[in-house]
């Protein structure tokens, strides 16, 4: 596979769509909103479209208004600085994702949200695909590169859970509030998937009843969960 140096989206997807949706409810239309990575600025124009005040971050030069934001170094904003961050398909694309999350975390203000997209590595395609060839979907070997000391796009180098996230994020004193997700992958495995998925809320049932933690359990039970191509996640900042 060639790769460009950016391979950012280059129209505004569904899952954009989907977090412009869970924005628009659970924010106002003048918060403050850092998007990182932004891509080519797509989703920061409809925002800014609604009132809200985007920062975007990036090390892309797509836009001259864009701020120097390396995702596997500390991001130059003071703590607690937006109401509202997103970091859509970006976290897979770090060595270290706790370190990303910990600075998402850092600069959101108490009360404010999170959002999350990525690659849904924990879908049911995802795991027959890792079941058969030993990797989950979207983070096989085409996927991937190193930028061999350039500032470029490292590619689908780490698959994280969703069960990994939410520790780090709760870590950092934000909690679990949506999971959500964009087109389902595969329908045509529906039959397939079914009783796995069948399995899988029963499961998840017993074990929330059972936990003093239910609400990952609660989210993880949604079928946008397993069967989306896209997980998109969201903590709230606590205090």
């Amino acid at each position: 596979m060639n790769f460009r140096e950016f391979t950012h989206d280059s129209t505004f997807t569904d899952y954009m769509r989907v977090v412009e949706g869970i924005l628009t409810r659970l924010g106002k239309s003048s918060d403050s909103l850092l998007d990182v990575p932004a891509g080519n600025g797509l989703f920061a124009d409809k925002m800014r479209s609604k009132g809200f005040k985007v920062t975007c971050g990036d090390i892309n030069k797509e836009r001259g208004d864009y701020v120097h934001v390396n995702m596997e170094e500390p991001m130059p904003f003071e703590p607690e600085s937006f109401d509202l961050v997103t970091c859509m398909e970006g976290i897979e694309h770090v060595v270290n994702p706790s370190s990303l999350i910990a600075e998402l975390s850092r600069v959101v203000k108490k009360g404010g949200y999170v959002v999350v997209t990525m690659p849904n590595m924990q879908n049911l395609y995802s795991r027959l695909s890792f079941l058969f060839t030993g990797a989950f979907y979207q983070f096989d070997p085409d996927f991937t590169r190193h930028p061999n000391g350039r500032l470029i796009d490292r590619g689908h180098i780490s698959p994280i859970s969703y069960l990994q996230m939410n520790y780090t994020f709760v870590e950092h004193d934000l909690k679990p509030v949506i999971i959500a997700g964009n087109k389902w992958k595969k329908k045509a495995l529906l039959p397939l998937y079914l009783p796995i998925a069948l399995a899988n809320l029963i499961f998840y049932k017993i074990k929330s009843m059972n936990s003093v933690v239910d609400t990952p359990y609660r989210l993880m039970s949604s079928l946008d969960y397993l069967l989306s191509r896209s997980l998109i996640a969201v903590w709230q900042k606590q205090g």
